[in-house]
């Protein structure tokens, strides 16, 4: 009987993984355009673009997370693929307060939208 519940319980760890990696493989890349600005101020101060530059990365030093808000006032999440994940201020804090045309792999949960940047340049 132990035998059998051993050969379920790795039948069933298998079916979970294999579903997890089929569930990774299934993100979709996708390009967003949109500004650079701090979190916090896009959420509080309900702003359709950044104040200016030197807000953004005033807030973004003293540790606020930068996010992409598109126009149409979708806010996208850059994240880390890798764990233990790494903040992306570094790579977003050239472009704060500007416009951005980021492309990555889409990750959606609960209403938030996050994006794992591949490339990241100044929107034309």
């Amino acid at each position: 009987m132990t035998h059998t519940k051993n050969l379920l319980a790795v039948a069933l760890f298998t079916v979970v993984l294999v579903s997890a990696g089929a569930a990774l493989g299934q993100q979709k890349t996708v390009t967003v355009e949109g500004y650079v600005l701090d979190s916090a101020c896009a959420f509080t101060k309900n702003l359709e673009k950044p104040i200016s530059r030197e807000c953004a990365l005033t807030c973004a030093k003293q540790g606020s997370q930068l996010v992409i808000m598109t126009k149409d006032g979708t806010i996208y999440w850059p994240i880390d693929s890798a764990t233990p994940a790494k903040g992306q201020n570094a790579r977003l804090t050239e472009f704060a307060g500007n416009r951005v045309a980021a492309t990555g792999k889409l990750y959606d949960r609960g209403g938030s939208h996050a994006l794992v940047i591949e490339q990241i340049a100044a929107a034309k």
